[in-house]
């Protein structure tokens, strides 16, 4: 039995309300359908028979009637895509393979059980071709979707020409690697030949948009690497292969053109805030208001609702390792207890607040909060938190959601970590706010144009890394360098961004935090990070006409005023003079107490917990050996500490490191951090980005496949300690 089979539409409307509704506004539509073992399809005409050719992750499209391998997912998902020529085509009982006179172009279907029926008219003629009469032994439905009329303009798929090669450029490109420039507009690309077979691809990292150079350390001939953090592709294959096992690069069509030259094209799927597009209304002053409260929280004033972005208002954030830098305007509760809707981006601590949302419950357990339909969903703690919220919305992304006839907003995902990061357009009147938050690369680097204004993140210091690591390269001198190295580059890609899609205004925020417990003093004067006024200065500098805001607690934006007049003195309102800016004390004894609490809990008497927890976590059959040291608030191990090795290979727990050739991560985790993680089954983000671990590594690699897994994909419910405690009693 297979757990999903739907019928998707790009650019589809959801009312969560009233079901799944459907517009067929696009040239084409997506088929997903997922079997127990894993995505089927074939390299050939399609069968329905699964095929061991592909696995799990490979995605593939559908030209005329042939399926061939495009690119491989991270999420695991394949698109079939079908379009008859003479439109919808189904019959009232089983779907068969045969266009059915009886139906006409523009008949909409209706999917229920294993049955399709004519429902209404629409105004675009494609349908998918698969139903569910060869798959009814394996499959279950568990959606009926129903297809409602366009109300606007379609919106279609197109396609641009990037670089074009005449015949005798085409003659000199050699095997392998051929880096390529299209002299009009400066932008690089990449070519690679292999017994004439073709591949090509931007010369841009996925990452953080940094450029490809030849990989010297790469003797096969088929690898480049990013200038900006070393992370390396095959291109012979789109993988990338630093940090291993995990992206692949976004391929671009190669054809050959009518002189036998070459073409590299790149189609653009349409673009989901095109739909239903609405012309921009006069806004009178004060209609649309936008304060800043603190790090990434904003409360937006959109006629008469109230919208906020996530409050983290109280209390520390990624165990203790984050706490505030500006401290809230003194009405901040009041501010969160009238918001009509709240929109949380994502699962980390400083977007989603339990100490926070737990305040909130207390007065407002019904407010509507708003999340994308993320792989780990982002409120997946909150049973276990105790926080008493009760209307939470998962919403599709790239979906309009309407909130009255003024306002609406869509949520978008991220390219990079689509599994967890997500970003929002919110639209007033025709009036458009896009905030990227902490997104890689929000919606895969495709965002609407001159937007009226737009935030991001700026500031660059949410890791471990450098700062926590030691051994090999990484000298104090070392880490200094590539700290200032890096915030440059992120400053300059940040400029770009806001270069690139010239909204009016601009506004970096959700980078205002500050290691301010006692005992992360190095990590404080060592992590440094970007001035917001220096970016503001660099975009001045490099983007004509876009306005910034460098936004202090309380400050208020008037859009009205700002799109009317950019230089009138109240388009933007800075508190009152002598209003408190900077947080000068924090109440860190609740959250270090409640940390502590964990050291002595009785799980942690037997040794036994450690291959209880790990054989819980789920992560096996990869080779990397780790060592974890449990150790003091100064990263010293504790006198009766766990020290502890695990052999991911095949899960075990040497006394000794094993005699292969293996991997190794040494982990001096703090004991209090490390027990209360454990305990409650979360995440290592609070270890990882909080800065609660010290590591060395041999050799010198990340290794995606484990963190990934151990800071996003550990089981959903905690480890079965009560079962746990009863079993070692006996």
């Amino acid at each position: 039995m297979c757990d999903e089979i739907s019928y998707l539409n790009t650019a589809m409307i959801l009312k969560p309300q009233l079901g799944y509704k459907w517009h067929s506004d696009t040239p084409r539509s997506a088929k997903r359908v997922r079997w127990k073992n894993g995505w089927s399809s074939s390299g050939s005409d399609y069968t329905d028979r699964e095929d061991s050719r592909l696995s799990s992750g490979d995605e593939v499209s559908l030209g005329s009637n042939r399926l061939s391998p495009e690119r491989r997912s991270p999420r695991g998902h394949f698109e079939r895509r079908v379009r008859w020529k003479d439109g919808w085509s189904s019959s009232r009982s089983d779907y068969t393979d045969q266009e059915d006179s009886r139906l006409s172009s523009g008949d909409e279907v209706i999917l229920g059980s294993n049955r399709l029926s004519t429902e209404r008219r629409s105004p675009r003629g494609h349908f998918e071709r698969r139903t569910t009469k060869h798959l009814q032994d394996r499959c279950i439905i568990l959606l009926s979707l129903i297809v409602h009329p366009l109300v606007s303009n379609s919106v279609e798929q197109t396609s641009k020409i990037l670089l074009s090669l005449t015949p005798s450029e085409v003659a000199v490109l050699g095997e392998g690697i051929n880096f390529l420039r299209n002299k009009q507009d400066g932008k690089n690309y990449i070519v690679y030949k292999d017994n004439g077979i073709l591949r090509a691809c931007k010369n841009l990292c996925k990452h953080q948009g940094g450029l490809f150079i030849k990989d010297i350390e790469d003797i096969t001939g088929r690898g480049v690497r990013c200038t900006k953090h070393n992370w390396k592709l095959d291109v012979s294959s789109m993988k990338y292969v630093n940090p291993p096992d995990s992206f692949c690069q976004d391929e671009l069509v190669v054809e050959t053109d009518i002189n036998n030259g070459l073409v590299l094209i790149e189609l653009h799927p349409p673009n989901p805030w095109d739909t239903d597009p609405r012309k921009p209304e006069d806004l009178a002053f004060g209609e649309v208001q936008v304060t800043y409260v603190t790090h990434a929280c904003m409360d937006i004033q959109l006629g008469d609702i109230r919208m906020m972005f996530d409050p983290w208002l109280i209390g520390p954030a990624f165990a203790r390792g984050w706490w505030l830098l500006h401290e809230p305007p003194s009405d901040w509760f009041e501010r969160l207890c009238r918001a009509d809707l709240i929109y949380i981006s994502h699962m980390h601590s400083d977007h989603l607040s339990y100490p926070t949302l737990k305040k909130l419950a207390e007065q407002r357990p019904d407010v509507p909060i708003y999340v994308g339909k993320t792989e780990r969903p982002v409120f997946w703690y909150l049973d276990q938190s105790g926080v008493k919220l009760t209307n939470i919305n998962i919403v599709p992304f790239g979906v309009w959601q309407q909130v009255n006839k003024n306002l609406r907003f869509m949520i978008l995902m991220d390219g990079v970590h689509p599994e967890m990061d997500t970003c929002i357009i919110v639209e007033y009147k025709g009036h458009k706010i896009l905030n990227t938050v902490d997104c890689t690369r929000p919606n895969g680097g495709k965002l609407p144009e001159n937007v009226d204004l737009m935030m991001s993140d700026f500031a660059g210091g949410a890791s471990g890394f450098p700062m926590t690591f030691s051994g090999g390269k990484f000298t104090e001198e070392w880490k200094a360098q590539f700290i200032k190295t890096e915030r440059k580059k992120l400053l300059n890609y940040k400029a770009q961004l806001v270069n690139d899609f010239k909204p009016k205004i601009y506004c970096p925020f959700a980078g205002y935090f500050v290691e301010a417990h006692p005992s992360d003093s190095y990590i404080k004067e060592t992590n440094l990070k970007n001035d917001p006024t220096e970016l503001n200065n660099l975009i001045k500098k490099k983007s004509n006409g876009v306005s910034t805001w460098t936004p202090k607690p309380g400050a208020v934006l008037d859009l009205g005023r700002m799109i009317n007049d950019p230089t009138d003195s109240l388009g933007i309102v800075d508190p009152p003079a002598g209003t408190k800016i900077f947080k000068d004390s924090w109440d860190f004894k609740p959250y270090i107490e409640a940390l502590a609490a964990a050291v002595d809990d009785e799980i942690f008497l037997s040794p036994s917990w450690v291959k209880e927890y790990y054989s819980w976590a789920g992560f096996k059959n990869y080779d990397l050996v780790i060592r974890v040291i449990e150790t003091d608030d100064d990263f010293n191990p504790l006198p009766g500490g766990y020290n502890y090795l695990v052999d991911f290979l095949n899960l075990t727990f040497p006394a000794e490191r094993p005699s292969r050739d293996h991997p190794y991560e040494e982990i001096r985790a703090r004991m209090s951090v490390m027990r209360h993680i454990v305990k409650y089954g979360l995440l290592w983000d609070d270890l990882y980005i909080g800065f609660q671990t010290y590591l060395q590594r041999d050799p010198d690699v990340y290794h995606h496949q484990f963190w990934n897994h151990f800071q996003i994909k550990l089981p959903l419910v905690p480890p079965d300690w009560k079962s746990f405690l009863a079993q070692a009693k006996c």
